[in-house]
C-alpha cells in the first residue's frame, strides 16, 4: 500500500444501496423538471418524489420573493390540505429561523436532532423534532435564490452527509430550472407588454379622433355610419372609388369594435387568379396540388373570432361567388383537397369601386351574394366632391410625413389654394402622393406650390362637384358681351388666379391659356 495515501474506508452496502436509490431519484427528477414550465407543478411532482422514493419527508422549496427580499414558500409535501393552503401566506426574513439563516449564510445547515437547535423555527408544525433535519441553498452563481429543506426519515448516521450531498444536487436542478422559466415569464412579459403596445399605437392609428378628417356632409355621414356599424356584428359593403380610403375605414371598423382583440386579416380579391383565391381563403390539405407540402390554413381559419377584409370583391368570377357564398350563409367551407367541415365565426367587410348593381343585371355579379354583402353599405364620396376637406386634409398628411421622417414641415396657404384647384383622379391617396413628393424637394421644410407637381393637369377633367368658395360669382363665359381678354380674366379670377384651373373652365390647355396671359398682358396676380 502507498503510504502517502490516506486510509479510505471502502463503501458499506449501505452506502451503495443508498448512492443506488438516489442516482434513481435523481434521474426521475431531472425528467420532472425538464417537461413542464409550470412551475408550481413541477416542485410539487418533485417533493413528491424525494418523500416516497428517497425518504426525504416534508420538503419544502422556498424561493425570494424580488417585491421584499425574503423567502415565500412555493411547494410543500405534506398530508393536510390546510398546511398547503396556509403556508403561502408563509415567508422567512434573512437570519429568521434555519431556512433564514441559510439565506444569509449561502451555506447549508444540517441538523441532527431538530430538537438540539433552539433556533428552528417549525412555522408549519410538521417536522418531528427528534429526527435530522437537512438545508441546502438554491444558488445561482454566488446569489442565494431560494431554500430547498426536508426531514430524512431515519434517525442521524454515518449516511447524512450523503444524503446532504444529495440534496445539494437536487438544489442544482432545481436552479436550472427556476433560471429557465423565470427567463420564458420575462419573455412572455416583454411580449405581451409590445403586444399591448402595439394594440394602443394601432387604435390610437385607427381611432375616430385620427380616422375624422373631413368636415363636409356627406364624410360626415360617413364617420357617423362607421362610429355606429362598428359595434355591430353586421356585413359591411364598403363603396367607393380607388384611393378614397375604403381600406382605412374597414381598418376603423374592426378596432373600434368588440373583436378588436381578435386577428383583422386582409385579403385583396383581385390580385390573385380563382385557382390561389380559393387556396388562400379557405386553407388547403397536403398533397391537394402540386406544391402543397403541408397543411395550411386560409384566410377565414385565420381570421376566426375576429375580422376579414375582402377587398375588390367586385373582381371574383361567378363561380366562385357561389363558394363564397356557402361561407357568408352558413360560416363553414371545406379546405382545398380536405372533406372535413370547417366552422369559423368571421366578420365580414368588403369593398369595391365597381357598381355591382349593373354587375347583377349584367349577370357578373350573383344577386343573392350582392344582398348577403350590401346588408349595411358605405360610400366613401371621391376628394372632387368635397375639395373643402383639402386644407384638413393636407394639414394632417404634413403632420404625418413630418413625424415618418422626424423633421419640421409646414404648407403654405397658397400651396393649399393650389391643392384645391385639383379633381385629384387619384383621390386621397393622389393628394398623399402629391404632398410626399413636394414634402422630398421643399427647401427648409415649407411645401409651397413651386414645389407641388399635381398630376394629370394637362388631361380635361370635368369640373368639380364643387367648388371651392372664393367670393367670386360664377361667370358664363359665353357670353357675347365678353370679349376674349375679359374671359380669360374672369376664368383667371373665378379660378383663384390659378392658371391650370382657369384653362379647364374655358376648355384651353394650359399651354394655350399662358400664351394668352402673355399676349394679352394680363398681369397675373398673387393669391
Amino acid at each position: 500500500m502507498n503510504p502517502a495515501m490516506p486510509f479510505v474506508d471502502a463503501p458499506t452496502n449501505r452506502h451503495i444501496e443508498l448512492l443506488e436509490l438516489q442516482f434513481n431519484v435523481l434521474y426521475r427528477v431531472s425528467r420532472v423538471l425538464t417537461k413542464s414550465l409550470d412551475m408550481e407543478e413541477m416542485l410539487k411532482e418533485l417533493l413528491e418524489i424525494l418523500h416516497n422514493e428517497a425518504g426525504m419527508l416534508h420538503g419544502l422549496v422556498t424561493l425570494s420573493d424580488p417585491e421584499n427580499s425574503q423567502l415565500k414558500v412555493r411547494a410543500i409535501h405534506v398530508n393536510s390540505d390546510s398546511v398547503r393552503k396556509s403556508s403561502n401566506a408563509v415567508r422567512y426574513r434573512e437570519g429568521e429561523g434555519i431556512v433564514g439563516r441559510i439565506l444569509q449564510i449561502g451555506e447549508s445547515i444540517v441538523l441532527g436532532q431538530i430538537l438540539s437547535e433552539p433556533r428552528f423555527l417549525d412555522k408549519l408544525e410538521v417536522y418531528d423534532i427528534n429526527l435530522p433535519f437537512i438545508g441546502v441553498p438554491i444558488k445561482r452563481g454566488s446569489d442565494v435564490i431560494g431554500v430547498l429543506a426536508a426531514q430524512p426519515n431515519v434517525p442521524a448516521d454515518e449516511l447524512l452527509p450523503e444524503r446532504t450531498r444529495f440534496m445539494q444536487m437536487i438544489a442544482n436542478l432545481i436552479v436550472q430550472t427556476v433560471t429557465l422559466v423565470n427567463n420564458v415569464e420575462n419573455e412572455k412579459r416583454d411580449i405581451a407588454e409590445e403586444r399591448d403596445e402595439l394594440r394602443r399605437e394601432v387604435r390610437g392609428k385607427y381611432g375616430f379622433e385620427n380616422m375624422v378628417v373631413g368636415n363636409t356632409d356627406a364624410m360626415r355621414r360617413v364617420f357617423d355610419q362607421v362610429r355606429r356599424v362598428a359595434k355591430w356584428d353586421s356585413t359591411v359593403l364598403i363603396r367607393g372609388e380607388s384611393g378614397t380610403g375604403k381600406e382605412l375605414i374597414a381598418s376603423a371598423i374592426h378596432y373600434n369594435s368588440p373583436r378588436v382583440t381578435s386577428p383583422f386579416v386582409k385579403l385583396n380579391c383581385a390580385a390573385l387568379p380563382e385557382t390561389l383565391l380559393e387556396s388562400e381563403l379557405f386553407g388547403h390539405e397536403k398533397g391537394a396540388f402540386t406544391g402543397a407540402m403541408k397543411q395550411r390554413k386560409g384566410r377565414f381559419e385565420q381570421a376566426n373570432g375576429g375580422t376579414l377584409f375582402l377587398d375588390e370583391i367586385g373582381e371574383i368570377s361567378p363561380l366562385f361567388q357561389a363558394k363564397l357564398l356557402r361561407v357568408l350563409q352558413e360560416g363553414e367551407f371545406e379546405r382545398v383537397g380536405g372533406n372535413s367541415t370547417i366552422r369559423v365565426d368571421v366578420r365580414i367587410v368588403a369593398a369595391t369601386n365597381r357598381n355591382l348593381e349593373g354587375e347583377v343585371e349584367q349577370g357578373k355579379f350573383r344577386e343573392d351574394l350582392y344582398y348577403r354583402l350590401n346588408v349595411m353599405p358605405l360610400k366613401i364620396p371621391p376628394l372632387r366632391e368635397r375639395l373643402e376637406d383639402i386644407p384638413e386634409l393636407t394639414q394632417f398628411i404634413v403632420e404625418q410625413l413630418a413625424k415618418q421622417q422626424g423633421c419640421e414641415l409646414t404648407i403654405t396657404d397658397n400651396a393649399v389654394r393650389m391643392l384645391m384647384s385639383h379633381s385629384w383622379p387619384g383621390n386621397v391617396r393622389d393628394l398623399q402622393n402629391c404632398l410626399e413628393r413636394a414634402a422630398v424637394m421643399a427647401e427648409g421644410g415649407i411645401i409651397d406650390r413651386d414645389v407641388i407637381y399635381l398630376s394629370g393637369l394637362d388631361v380635361d377633367f370635368p369640373p368639380p362637384a364643387r367648388q371651392p368658395t372664393n367670393n367670386v360669382p360664377a361667370m358664363d363665359f359665353a357670353d357675347a358681351d365678353m370679349d376674349e381678354r375679359e374671359r380669360v380674366v374672369a376664368a383667371l379670377e373665378q379660378a383663384g388666379w390659378v392658371q391650370a384651373k382657369a384653362a379647364r373652365l374655358l376648355g384651353m390647355t394650359p399651354r394655350q391659356i399662358a400664351y394668352r396671359i402673355q399676349n394679352m398682358n394680363i398681369n397675373m396676380r398673387k393669391i
